[in-house]
Formats: C-alpha cells, sequence, structure tokens
C-alpha cells in the first residue's frame, strides 16, 4: 500500500462481526452496525510537543484495536475500505487471549 498517515494519525481496517448471534439467530445487512474494532494497516510518526519533542505512537501496525462509533473519515485505497483517524479516536488495544496465544 503507497500511504502513510502524518503525524498521529491512523490508518485502521475494520474487522467484520459475526453473522449469528451468540443464541444463533442470523443478523440481515440491513440490521448490522458497523463493526467498532479494526486492525491497525499503518501509523504516523506521532504527534509532536510544542518544543518540538516527537510523542511516540502507542499503537502500532497489526495491533486489534476498538474505536468508538463515529471515529474516524472513511477512505478507498486500492479499492480496500478503510478508515483515517487520530490515535486519541483509539479507545484500547484488544489483547489476544492466553488460550488464542497458546493456539
Amino acid at each position: 500500500m503507497a500511504f502513510k498517515p502524518l503525524h498521529d494519525r491512523v490508518l485502521v481496517k475494520r474487522v467484520e462481526s459475526d453473522e449469528k448471534t451468540k443464541g444463533g439467530l442470523i443478523i440481515p445487512d440491513s440490521a448490522k452496525e458497523k463493526p467498532a474494532e479494526g486492525i491497525v494497516v499503518s501509523c504516523g510518526e506521532g504527534a509532536r510537543k510544542d518544543s518540538g519533542e516527537l510523542i511516540p505512537m502507542a499503537v502500532s501496525e497489526g495491533d486489534k484495536v476498538l474505536f468508538g462509533k463515529w471515529s474516524g473519515t472513511e477512505v478507498t485505497i486500492d479499492g480496500e475500505e478503510l478508515l483515517i483517524m487520530k490515535e486519541s479516536d483509539i479507545l484500547g488495544i484488544i489483547e489476544a487471549s492466553a488460550e488464542a496465544k497458546a493456539a
């Protein structure tokens, strides 16, 4: 991909949610909400303090993140739908469970 976000911006690819509920009901496309989870595709170098000192990013490529429902700007790059958002719009990093790490 030939796109690199600037400053404290992050490029995120949404992770599609399950098509069934925990009870086994199938959710139609019209009732689905856009997922608020994604994988970080690319990061800028970080924000700068007034003194010019670089503040490093807390997220990195490949991190699975949770972000606000209305966060980011939707863009299409190389035919892929992605979101560009500030790092501050990211609510947290989702850690893989110990069972998933062992597998």
